[in-house]
């Protein structure tokens, strides 16, 4: 069962999947997109819209309790108002703080529970201007995400609403310093003013695995995994916002074991083996300076390499007294013990002592919830939220003296987590949980359980895969303040241009023998096969790095039958997000339903981005195995709407386990290659520079030669600020079977 990272469907009718009062029938509004994207402007400043500071100036919810489905939401909220507990204006936010976790879940269930869309309006609107920015931005996202009359809205990209948390200090302060000296009319364009940034590692380069900062660093990657947690926040209930028809617990497994897998094959290209495993009491060996700055001028933590993590090293100095977050070490420790106990003993705990079966269908999903530490674990309290004090003590954070000054760390924010190495090898610790459950739990796969009678594939084909960086670029006009006359008319405007990985269009296809007519799931998996070293890996120790790499139903007709895919096609990841100021002009200017259509769904939903479709790979070509598997198509039971949102199960293909074949352990390796329905395909991922993928071979020869004897014409303005990809990225020792790269690099 795979789980779609793009919506299919868009401007349909929303049904209503929650109880928000009766069932929605909303079509898609123009000018509702626009008021959306309006709250999300500037989001540092008080909003300087004439309409937002009357509404901010009149409208008191307190006052309107019937304009929500439960009243009782409105006096939650109003009395961290009231009382002035409520976080204010320019202290940091972040979701795992506990009392700024609470507050934000009363803030998104006033926006949640609002009668109609007006009425939710109106108070975003006031919150805009009053409440906490960081809490504002995360509370009024997921409302927007769940809420059935607005979910179908497309949020503007997180990079571009708040870059603090996504490029690096150097580049804020160098947006700051071109506000000061351009502003009014030659400021609302951009001219020339566009920021090159790097990634970490260009100043200090505290470990070698700051090699690969082009991956956790990516914009792309980062909003992924932010926008994913706004879908699926780890503290709402399934039951109240229903939940349960996605499999919760199963979902939040399956993210992750393909997080790791993905970062794996990004790892082999880069000459790095595993992800490392790490024990409490060793110090931790991967250090991190992560090179960003919170919009108060504070710099993010860093973490020294080998870094004491238990309490006495870890709160040296430090004035905490009964603070939880000090205690750390400990937490994590009891709940490493509780959750190994329940899966060894097979059942858990809930709050009255009675006892669940943790070996049941639903086994996954109670582990799951567990492990993440939602509402829907059986025992909260008792199995806690680990990955929240794991997340404390790996940032190497400090102690804060109040709620109002706290200090998080990258990975106490979803949009920094992924950049710090040390994410990884957490959530490597967490999902070998996972596995010792499914050893414990499933039976091995045999081959009368994955073969389907009367279908074999016969041969797979793929195009050449290439892979290269290009510049991609992002307005960052939210980083500097501006006075209230351009806040109106966007009389200030500048951009960042960085490298990201992007790959060559391919396509492939999968030839097929059928003796009837028939539905057929087609999963196609990519993965290693050989380690750094060069070395096999069996597939008994390698079936937990596979990446999904497509997944779709295809009606297979008897006889031969050639399936052909065109990179294109594949829904499992996503487009680049739309710029802020584009995605605007294309909620007022557009009105062809068509194309709105296709504006819409293409912003809509979440998944990984599409140009990490392929690892890089290495100039030599690095050796990657896509497997093929083809079987009959179940349908998903669960499946309660027909309109693509949380909770109605929509979002499912199949019916099967997601991640399957590859959902359980293997011990008979050899079924997957005997199975007529299963194919491996090796193949190599070849990295090169941008021109070479553009360029036939002979222009990119004579190209590369004139550029050598002219090298002084071609420095960019910037040039000291860039990259040397080539030196960054293609060291000698890195080369599948030694290819040497001095003598390869300019002839292509």
């Amino acid at each position: 069962m795979r789980f779609l990272l793009v919506a299919l469907l868009a401007g349909l009718c929303a049904v209503s999947a929650v109880s928000v009062g009766s069932e929605y029938h909303h079509e898609y509004n123009q000018q509702r997109q626009k008021e959306i994207y309006r709250l999300f402007k500037y989001i540092n400043q008080p909003s300087y819209y004439p309409d937002h500071i009357e509404i901010a100036n009149t409208y008191k919810f307190w006052e309107h309790k019937a304009d929500y489905v439960k009243p009782e939401v409105v006096d939650e909220f109003y009395n961290y108002y009231y009382y002035g507990k409520y976080l204010h204006r320019g202290e940091i936010f972040s979701v795992f703080h506990k009392e700024h976790l609470y507050q934000a879940i009363a803030l998104f269930k006033l926006f949640y529970y609002a009668n109609t869309y007006e009425s939710f309006y109106h108070t975003a609107v006031w919150a805009r201007n009053y409440v906490n920015e960081g809490m504002f931005l995360y509370a009024v996202s997921v409302a927007l995400v769940h809420r059935p009359d607005t979910y179908y809205y497309a949020l503007p990209p997180i990079y571009e609403v708040y870059p603090y948390y996504f490029y690096s200090s150097e580049v804020i302060q160098e947006a700051q310093y071109y506000k000061q000296m351009y502003h009014g009319a030659d400021g609302a364009h951009y001219n020339d003013r566009t920021i090159y940034a790097n990634y970490s590692g260009y100043y200090l380069n505290l470990h070698p695995e700051q090699a690969l900062s082009y991956f956790t660093e990516d914009v792309g990657v980062n909003s992924f995994y932010y926008y994913y947690n706004l879908y699926y926040p780890f503290w709402m209930s399934g039951e109240e916002f229903n939940l349960k028809y996605d499999n919760r617990g199963e979902l939040f497994y399956y993210m992750y074991q393909q997080i790791l897998a993905r970062y794996y094959l990004e790892r082999l290209s880069n000459g790095f083996g595993e992800i490392d495993h790490f024990n409490w009491e060793v110090p931790f060996e991967t250090g991190y300076y992560p090179s960003l700055c919170y919009p108060n001028g504070l710099q993010f933590p860093s973490r020294p390499n080998y870094a004491h993590l238990y309490e006495y090293f870890y709160n040296y100095g430090q004035k905490y007294g009964y603070n939880k977050y000090a205690y750390s070490y400990t937490f994590v420790k009891d709940y490493e013990r509780r959750i190994r106990d329940a899966i060894d003993s097979g059942y858990v705990y809930t709050r009255g002592g009675d006892k669940v079966d943790l070996f049941s269908h639903e086994g996954i999903n109670i582990l799951g919830s567990l492990v993440e530490g939602n509402p829907d674990s059986p025992y909260y309290h008792y199995y806690g939220a680990y990955h929240v004090f794991a997340r404390h003590l790996l940032g190497y954070s400090f102690q804060p003296l109040t709620y109002r000054k706290v200090y998080p760390s990258a990975l106490e924010h979803f949009e920094t987590s992924m950049r710090d190495p040390a994410f990884y090898q957490l959530y490597k610790k967490l999902i070998t949980y996972f596995f010792r459950y499914k050893a414990q739990h499933y039976k091995y796969y045999t081959e009368h359980d994955l073969a389907f009678e009367g279908v074999e594939v016969k041969n797979v084909e793929f195009d050449r895969l290439v892979t290269y960086f290009d510049y991609y670029f992002a307005d960052i006009s939210s980083a500097v303040y501006v006075t209230p006359e351009e806040f109106v008319q966007d009389g200030f405007k500048v951009q960042v241009a960085q490298h990201r990985l992007n790959y060559k269009p391919f396509t492939y296809k999968i030839y097929v023998d059928s003796s009837v007519d028939t539905d057929a799931v087609v999963k196609v998996f990519l993965g290693p096969k050989y380690d750094e070293y060069g070395r096999y890996i069996n597939l008994t120790e390698n079936w937990m790095n596979f990446v999904q790499f497509d997944h779709f139903v295809y009606k297979l007709k008897s006889g031969q039958n050639v399936i052909t895919r065109n990179s294109r096609e594949i829904f499992n990841y996503i487009h680049d997000r739309t710029s802020y100021y584009q995605l605007y002009q294309k909620a007022m200017g557009v009105s062809d339903d068509e194309q709105r259509g296709y504006y819409h769904h293409t912003q809509f939903w979440f998944g990984f981005p599409q140009r990490f479709y392929l690892p890089k790979g290495t100039y030599g070509g690095f050796p990657y195995q896509f497997y093929v598997y083809v079987t009959k198509y179940v349908q998903y039971k669960n499946q309660k709407s027909e309109v693509p949102v949380v909770g109605s199960g929509y979002q499912y293909v199949d019916g099967y386990p997601m991640g399957y074949p590859f959902d359980r352990p293997v011990y008979y390796g050899q079924v997957f290659y005997d199975i007529p329905n299963g194919y491996f395909y090796e193949t190599k991922v070849y990295h090169r520079d941008a021109d070479a993928v553009n360029y036939s071979q002979q222009e990119y020869y004579n190209k590369q030669n004139y550029y050598q004897h002219h090298q002084h014409q071609y420095k960019p303005q910037h040039f000291n600020k860039q990259y040397n990809y080539a030196k960054q990225y293609y060291p000698q020792g890195q080369y599948y079977k030694g290819q040497n790269f001095d003598s390869q690099y300019y002839h292509y």
